[in-house]
């Protein structure tokens, strides 16, 4: 890791089915997950309040979600 930001926030790299919208999938939800342990991080030290904290996490699943239909992941392919 070559600086604080690559520190901060890791990447991995992907594994699954070569398709862009997977990979671009993948990338949300790495930051989705990255962001999430933040959160609980601030509420766990007293940053910030729990309720605070419930409503950030919850817009950010909001965001995973609306990516995860708007690439048409998990969709059946007919």
């Amino acid at each position: 890791m070559t600086c604080k930001a690559d520190f901060l926030n890791p990447r991995s790299r992907y594994h699954g089915d070569f398709k862009s919208e997977n990979l671009i999938f993948n990338a949300n939800l790495q930051e989705f997950s990255n962001r999430v342990a933040i959160i609980c991080g601030l509420e766990t030290n007293g940053k910030m309040t729990p309720d605070e904290a419930y409503e950030n996490m919850k817009s950010l699943w909001k965001q995973l979600k609306r990516s995860k239909k708007e690439l048409g992941i998990g969709l059946e392919q007919r």
